[in-house]
């Protein structure tokens, strides 16, 4: 079949399955967070807690970043990996001593996502400061929701395209030529 046709029918093709497909929901930060392994565990940390805590937790929860939450359990920063790299290790510093109140980022200097931002926002955040982690605020900007990873993000594009893949795919195969005959 001339390549030209193959086009004209994956076009036709796309068009006519396009309005089924699980890629054209809108994905919000809070669906990311709900499907997130932040979701799942403990990701806060007091501003007091030594740095080997944070750590032991990184370590545990196999992950970069965690909440940092004053004496009132209110999040107040984040604390990275990166963070523990450049501010502890590479200065030759002790785990032991030094307190996350000292590594952390606080307040104004943290990029947030609100709960309905778009996937594609969350990731213009990230890239633009160059962060792997965003917490998630409600609507006044108070109301901490959670937290995601630019893995997260990944997974969700990864899942958001799966069904386009998978439909041009059996089109190539010959499946389904007959417009929603599987």
């Amino acid at each position: 079949m001339p390549r030209h046709h193959i086009e004209m029918f994956a076009n036709r093709f796309l068009k006519k399955t396009r309005h089924f497909s699980t890629s054209q929901i809108p994905v919000s930060a809070m669906r990311v967070f709900e499907n997130s392994c932040y979701h799942k565990i403990d990701f806060k940390i007091n501003e007091e807690s030594s740095v080997k805590e944070a750590i032991t937790r990184f370590t545990a929860f196999n992950i970069g970043c965690l909440a940092v939450t004053d004496s009132n359990n209110k999040v107040v920063g984040v604390c990275s990996e990166r963070d523990f790299i450049t501010k502890v290790a590479a200065l030759g510093k002790s785990q032991d001593t030094v307190k996350v109140k000292e590594i952390c980022t606080y307040g104004p200097k943290i990029i947030v996502a609100k709960k309905d931002d778009s996937l594609e926002m969350c990731m213009n955040k990230m890239l633009f400061k160059d962060i792997r982690h965003l917490l998630i605020m409600g609507d006044k900007n108070e109301e901490f929701i959670g937290m995601i990873s630019v893995r997260d993000l990944i997974k969700e594009i990864m899942k958001k395209n799966k069904d386009t893949i998978t439909r041009l795919s059996d089109f190539n195969l010959g499946k389904g030529a007959f417009f929603g005959s599987e």
